[in-house]
């Protein structure tokens, strides 16, 4: 037993057996990091653990650093692994993660959501056999498999039928294509030997032009010896004429060369030419520049004579001192006035700053009062688009309409307190609540012609009576109706246009019309006997008072008010009207300020225009006074610059002379260049005049060998016969050639022969002897056989091939099906080997759980019961421990869930369950923490008796109990 009030540390020895014994931190549910179970302020943490073992005990130490958040491990003193902590631990069956056997504080609550699965697998893993958990995981999985292998048998046999099936419907249709099949195959055979048909034709006419070609050929030779000696004369010709030829070409480049030089020396011409020319133009450049030089001077000379004669005029102009200091006085004076106005302009602006912030905050609250209205116009186009479209139209075109013409109802009346709006709804119906209200007869007619018969829109229209009832008084003073409970009439709850009033006043009589309150309903009967009002409201209920016409009898019915739809939405008319007011104020304000700054912005500006005239007269005052000294300034500079003009004189006969000179130079150079270009010319006429000689003789001996050859020609005609003949036939030869190749190796190639073969292969031979040997026959029995085979129309390969394929899958899918049947057998076998070693011990041991279980609740003096429960003795996953428990003799037995019970009957039946399985347990000892948290003091002092009675017995493994209760202190130290 550890005892102790909150915050004692209870709990930690719980955390420390845990940690110390590899468990993980996600099993106390009090931080993921192991660090963080180490005592604040401290940098590590030491949890020693000494456990009973036969032999010798098994002492584990783990040291835990807050910083790395890392463990060292220790076994006996020794450094171990955390992996070799878990085995150690395994083997001496300790299950800190199985709730049956560790049970801390935050996973208390957990214990009951275990579903029936969760609790059956704890239950094996903490007081069954170690292979019973095991044989469950195997039958889970061997189920899983046989469910698998069963499907698989399923779909294979359905598989397997389709298939065979399906090929008892194509077993004709295969029969049909073999028919087709050998009429195709008669068709290749004679295809193949169509073309040794054909070639054996083209090789024997081969033959016959190959005969008459070796004819020819010998009657061209005899033709050629005949026309030898003539052909010997025009060859010598041709050799005689070829070195002339040589030479006309030699001449020719001779002679281009020599002009080429001529050229030259033309260009060398042209050039001193050009030198002699830019000699000149130097001279005259030089001249000029003189004449210029010449003009500049007196130009200078003449303003500087301009210059001393206004110098004279200048004068000392003695008295500008004090206009300068006038004009200072002035500047000073102007300056201030600035200053004052630009001061009144700053006030004025930030009055209008203030003002424009003013107006920006009536804009802001007149826009608030705008997107209240939005929303009533949004609530009207949802419910009433036609409505809504004609009202867009009537905000564009009002102009049209000679009186005025308001928007539907429901924007337009302005209820004053929104809890008041059921009555108007209730009053005035919807029809007329979005109808729209015209002045005029003729507008309303206008617009219905618009938007109703044009635009095809269902809206609603009335026309405001020509006499106006907006004011007309009610009946009877409000006074007199007050001992009712009747507050104020319709037309006091709202605000609307006149004309609009006025209709509502006319039409359903709105200020005729009284509203009470519930005093007015607990005395319905009195009102309406009393006040005979036709039609009163009330709280919820609109009452209708009618007299029979015929007994005088009085009829009242009444109608639960429906909730307002349309006039939720109050805009406050006079807070509108006042906001409308103030924004005029200030906008106005505003414009008067504007007007002010823009006065005093055209004073500036004249103030602006003033300051530039004096600033204008000053400069002009202080040009004056320093005018003569830039004018003695610019005397002196063009002194200077007339000293330095008259300094640079140009020698123009020197220049003349030195010109004359190089100009005799470039005239020496040209009569060397003219003598030069005078040989060139006489070397290329000498060559000209040689190249025509050359020429006529080569004219001469082309006229010999044009006659030789005309000569020729004319007995050459029965050559040219011979030789046409000849190259025909090669030809034709080549073309036979050519067409025998073709065909042999068409015919090799449909006979599947190898290059080279040129004979009809053996195999073919008997079947070729069967078949027609001409050509004619062969296409006639072509055309019989594709006849035949065409009759067999709608017939495919695919089917065929199909056909194969399937036969292979059937016999490959029965083989299949009998290795899956053999191995869902032996399944079978194995599951129910593994079930009867599984089932038969699992059962005998929930019985055990259930008596003891069932003898804590008698007890106690209630029932509980424990058993095995699964809806498919198959579905082993399905398998699961259902705890049922009743607390009370009126109720059954309920199963144990975490919505059913109470919190405190679920800690008990969690504490007798786990008792229920201490002396069957088998790991050295276990651990519940605060288990008794929420049970009543009867069923926690009862509980305790249990736990006690059963821990002490000196079968069962140790316990660890831990809680803070002082009256379970006071059970333990009585016992």
């Amino acid at each position: 037993m550890i005892i102790g009030a909150n915050g004692t540390g209870k709990s930690s020895i719980v955390c420390a057996i845990c940690l110390g014994l590899a468990g993980k931190t996600s099993i106390l549910g009090r931080g993921d990091k192991v660090g963080l179970y180490v005592k604040r302020g401290c940098s590590r943490g030491l949890v020693e653990i000494e456990l009973y073992r036969t032999g010798f005990n098994l002492v584990v130490e783990r040291e835990i650093h807050v910083d790395s958040n890392q463990s060292v491990w220790q076994l006996n003193g020794h450094p171990a692994s955390q992996k070799q902590v878990e085995e150690e631990v395994r083997a001496l069956h300790i299950q800190v993660g199985n709730l049956c056997q560790f049970l801390p504080q935050e996973k208390v609550g957990e214990f009951a959501k275990m579903s029936k699965i969760e609790l059956l697998e704890a239950t094996e893993k903490s007081v069954g056999p170690p292979e019973m958990y095991n044989f469950h995981c195997e039958l889970k999985s061997f189920r899983n498999k046989e469910r698998d292998l069963e499907n698989v048998c399923k779909e294979k046999a359905s598989f397997l039928k389709k298939a065979i099936q399906r090929n008892e419907r194509n077993k004709h249709d295969v029969e049909r294509y073999q028919k087709k099949k050998r009429h195709l195959e008669h068709i290749q055979l004679l295809e193949k030997k169509k073309p040794w048909v054909e070639y054996e034709m083209a090789r024997k006419e081969c033959e016959q032009v190959k005969k008459e070609r070796e004819e020819a050929k010998k009657t061209l030779k005899e033709l050629k010896e005949q026309r030898a000696p003539m052909l010997r004369k025009i060859q010598n010709i041709e050799n005689r004429l070829q070195p002339i030829h040589d030479q006309i070409k030699q001449m020719a480049a001779d002679i281009r060369e020599a002009t080429q030089k001529c050229k030259h020396k033309q260009d060398q011409l042209d050039n001193k030419n050009r030198q002699i020319e830019d000699i000149k133009q130097s001279v005259s450049l030089k001249q000029a520049e003189e004449a210029d030089r010449q003009k500049r001077m007196a130009n200078t000379r003449h303003l500087i004579s301009d210059l001393q004669a206004q110098l004279q005029l200048c004068g000392n102009h003695d008295d500008l001192g004090p206009r300068l200091d006038e004009l200072h006085g002035q500047l000073r004076a102007n300056q201030e006035e600035r200053g004052r106005l630009e001061a009144e302009r700053a006030d004025l602006r930030r009055q209008r700053d203030r003002d424009m912030a003013e107006l920006r905050l009536l804009q802001n609250r007149m826009r608030s009062l705008e997107d209240m209205m939005n929303r009533k116009e949004e609530k009207l186009r949802s419910r009433f688009s036609d409505t809504h479209k004609a009202l867009l139209w009537l905000r564009q075109n009002k102009q049209i309409f000679q009186g005025k013409a308001y928007e539907p109802m429901m924007l337009e009346i302005r209820v004053r307190d929104t809890r008041n709006s059921k009555y108007i709804e209730s009053h005035i119906p919807v029809n007329d609540l979005r109808a729209f209200v015209f002045q005029k007869p003729e507008d309303m007619e206008k617009f219905m012609v618009e938007v109703r018969d044009k635009q095809g829109l269902g809206v609603n229209a009335v026309i405001a009576p020509s006499e106006s009832h907006a004011s007309k008084p009610p009946s009877r003073p409000l006074e007199s109706l007050r001992r009712f409970g009747l507050f104020s009439y319709l037309r006091e709850l709202f605000d609307a246009p006149e004309e609009i009033m006025s209709y509502l006043c006319y039409q359903y009589r709105v200020n005729d019309v009284p509203v009470g309150t519930q005093q007015t309903k607990n005395m319905i009967d009195t009102v309406i006997r009393e006040s005979q009002l036709r039609m009163i409201y009330t709280e919820d209920a609109k009452y209708t008072v009618k007299k029979s016409s015929y007994s005088n009898n009085v009829i009242s019915s009444n109608s639960s008010l429906r909730p307002p739809q349309f006039l939720t939405v109050t805009i406050d008319a006079e807070e509108r009207r006042q906001l409308e007011e103030q924004l005029r104020a200030v906008e106005a304000r505003v414009k008067d300020i504007d007007v002010q700054v823009a006065s005093l912005q055209e004073r500036l500006g004249r103030l602006d225009h003033r300051d530039n005239e004096l600033r204008a007269q000053k400069k002009e005052l202080s040009d004056l006074k320093g005018k003569r000294r830039q004018l003695e300034q610019k005397i002196s500079t063009k002194q200077d610059s007339l000293r330095q003009m008259e300094q640079s004189v140009v020698d123009l006969q020197r220049v003349e002379r030195d010109s004359q000179q190089k100009i005799s130079v470039v005239h020496g150079q040209k009569v060397a260049i003219v003598q030069e270009f005078m040989h060139h010319m006489k070397r290329r006429a000498t060559l000209s005049r040689e190249k025509v000689c050359l020429v006529l003789e080569t004219v001469a001996l082309t006229a010999e060998k044009n006659k030789l050859e005309s000569d020729c020609r004319d007995g050459t005609a029965e050559l040219r016969a011979v030789e046409q003949a000849c190259a025909d036939l090669d030809r034709r030869k080549s073309s036979l050639l050519m067409t025998c190749k073709s065909l042999i190796q068409r015919a090799s190639e449909i006979c599947n022969m190898r290059p080279g073969e040129g004979a009809v292969p053996p195999e073919l031979h008997d079947a070729f002897s069967m078949l027609p040997n001409t050509l004619e026959d062969i296409e006639a029995m072509l055309n019989e056989e594709r006849t035949r085979a065409e009759l067999f129309t709608g017939i495919s390969e695919t089917v065929v091939e199909e056909y194969n394929r399937r036969e292979q899958e059937i016999k490959n899918l029965e083989k299949e099906l009998e290795e899956k049947k053999n191995a869902l057998d032996t399944y079978r076998q194995n599951i129910s080997e593994v079930k009867e070693r599984w089932l038969n011990p699992l059962r005998q041991l929930v019985e055990q759980i259930n008596e003891r279980f069932s003898d804590f609740f008698r007890s106690m003096q209630c029932a509980g019961e424990v058993d095995l429960h699964t809806e498919n003795e198959e579905e082993y996953d399905k398998y699961g421990i259902r705890i049922r428990v009743k607390f009370r003799n009126s109720t059954q037995l309920h199963e144990l869930t975490p919505h059913h019970q109470s919190g405190g009957e679920r800690s008990v039946s969690t504490m007798l369950y786990l008792m229920a399985l201490q002396e069957l347990n088998l790991c050295p000892f276990r651990v519940v923490d605060e288990i008794n948290q929420g049970m009543d003091p009867v069923n926690e002092r009862r509980v305790f008796d249990i736990v006690v009675r059963t821990a002490c017995k000196g079968i069962t493994s140790q316990y660890f109990f831990i809680t803070p209760k002082v009256n379970i202190h006071t059970s333990l130290n009585l016992r």
